[in-house]
């Protein structure tokens, strides 16, 4: 009789532990046009996280972002976003010229107040922009590419940002020209209702704040910073600048055809100073 072996089969593999979605940090803040060192308690007691201030040029009427204003909001733990306005309504103004000289004046005023880098400037594009508004707008953040470039010395100190409807911020991004994307509440405007690739969403007020304002959500990391009463502090969050191509197109050339600015080329950055510099005087 011949016997045959029997054998039981293998064992099951262990369950494999579900991957839990990695969560998301929420942050609240607003965006005011005037100074917030008068309503700090009212920031501090409502549970507000960040406070977005801007840098303007001399024209304007609205104070910008001060050194001792920064300085107040950091000792109280509040984070600052930064954003350049300038003629953001006005769509003639964009060009390559104007995005080079509006981001030579905000990284002065950003070095001004310590901001650190690593850290984000916004740049608004205040207007529901549609069909040939978007040559300007893409020249207008070639030449703030150009422009960071250019004032750091090499790799710019800061990452760009866009505020716009839902249509510029994914065009602006899109071609590389910004790292982080600011939503305007500005719903009616192209592109804006379904986009979500925002990294600050603007809001109504928020109902437990006497002053004027707008409230505003943030999502991970969104280019804040603090600053130190002395030294620069580091800025909240983990990726820097460097670690985004920042590319330097002159006019008219395409995003694909730029190139990163090397030490000893700055032609570039020599152009766009002089294109700048035949603007009128605002």
């Amino acid at each position: 009789m011949i016997l045959m072996a029997c054998s039981s089969p293998p064992p099951p593999p262990p369950p494999v532990p579900a991957q839990l979605p990695i969560a998301i940090q929420s942050a609240r803040g607003i965006d005011i046009a005037t100074d917030a060192g008068g309503v700090l308690n009212e920031l501090t007691q409502n549970h507000v996280d960040f406070v977005a201030r801007y840098y303007r040029g001399p024209e304007s009427r609205w104070p910008p972002l001060s050194i001792g204003e920064a300085r107040l909001l950091s000792s109280l733990g509040l984070k600052i976003v930064a954003v350049w306005e300038s003629h953001s309504r006005t769509p003639g103004y964009f060009s390559y010229s104007s995005g080079f000289s509006d981001a030579m004046t905000a990284y002065r005023q950003a070095k001004a107040i310590g901001q650190p880098p690593g850290s984000a400037i916004y740049f608004a594009v205040d207007f529901n922009a549609q069909g040939r508004s978007f040559e300007r707008i893409d020249e207008y953040f070639r030449g703030i590419q150009a422009g960071l470039a250019a004032a750091s010395g090499r790799i710019p100190d800061y990452a760009v940002g866009v505020y716009g409807s839902g249509a510029v911020c994914d065009a602006v991004k899109a071609a590389g020209l910004a790292r982080y994307a600011w939503l305007s509440n500005s719903i009616a405007w192209t592109g804006s209702i379904g986009y979500q690739d925002w990294d600050i969403r603007q809001g109504g007020r928020l109902p437990e704040l006497s002053f004027n304002h707008d409230g505003d959500e943030a999502r991970d990391d969104y280019g804040a910073f603090q600053v130190a009463s002395g030294d620069f502090a580091a800025p909240l969050h983990f990726a820097p600048a460097q670690d985004v191509a920042q590319r330097t197109p002159q006019p008219g050339q395409s995003l694909a055809a730029a190139q990163l600015v090397q030490p000893g080329n700055q032609a570039a950055a020599a152009r766009g100073r002089a294109a700048a510099a035949a603007l009128p005087a605002m």
